[in-house]
């Protein structure tokens, strides 16, 4: 871990709250500040949230989905991952078609969207300018998601990764935790599926990320996103 914890999360309640007070890289905490407070003129009257942002999903959930990092106006508006933006409009439509999210729409917290079995996090929880973070970054993150998947260990049996990115970022945290990383590494690709030997048998699927890049040239289309969803989730024995 590249960062202390001054007392080790016990549970996902506290490692959420700890996350959301971090301010251990600078230019992440200066961007996502200007961000909030300078708005865009179609949220002018939103406060937005403007912290990292932490996972959202029960804190038994046997299936996980890692993303890259928070929208400047989606995620680091409303304070949940993947809410208010396009990319969260395909991922929970896609999870509501098949039987993981109770509505298919994500708008602000409070707004009733509950997620069955299944958690959402991201490898660097605080929104980078033009969607890039760094690989300084992302390593300085990395405490996060290590402390989140190890209070997950106990029930998750799926991981759904989305992008290249976040694919590089779980590996050598799955290995740190007992997980068997096959050598050469596996590949990230949509659709990839590798299952991993370790505390517990593991699941990881690849998917191209529900970026409007990829969702708007139909590089990834609904009907691509839902079947991986729906095979990571009958791993996980959801579906």
């Amino acid at each position: 871990m590249n960062v202390a914890f001054l007392n080790q999360p016990r549970t996902l309640d506290e490692l959420d709250a700890a996350v959301s007070e971090c301010r251990a890289c600078p230019r992440l905490v200066a961007w996502r500040e200007a961000v909030a407070a300078e708005k865009r003129a179609s949220f002018r009257d939103w406060t937005y949230w403007g912290r990292p942002v932490p996972g959202f999903g029960p804190a038994d959930a046997s299936m996980l989905i890692v993303g890259l990092a928070p929208a400047a106006h989606g995620g680091n508006r409303t304070g949940r991952m993947f809410t208010g933006d396009r990319s969260g409009d395909v991922l929970y439509t896609a999870l509501h078609a098949v039987g993981l999210a109770n509505q298919p729409t994500a708008v602000r917290v409070g707004d009733g969207l509950a997620l069955r079995g299944t958690r959402i996090t991201a490898p660097v929880h605080c929104a980078p300018p033009a969607n890039k973070p760094t690989t300084a970054e992302r390593d300085t993150c990395r405490n996060w998601l290590d402390a989140e998947l190890a209070l997950l260990l106990p029930t998750v049996r799926s991981v759904v990764v989305l992008g290249g990115f976040g694919w590089q970022s779980l590996l050598p945290v799955l290995a740190d935790h007992g997980w068997t990383i096959p050598r050469p590494r596996p590949k990230f690709g949509h659709g990839a599926h590798v299952e991993l030997a370790g505390p517990t048998p593991l699941h990881l699927f690849g998917s191209y990320h529900v970026s409007q890049q990829n969702t708007f040239t139909g590089r990834l289309t609904p009907a691509m996103l839902e079947d991986v969803l729906r095979a990571a989730g009958i791993a996980a024995g959801l579906l």
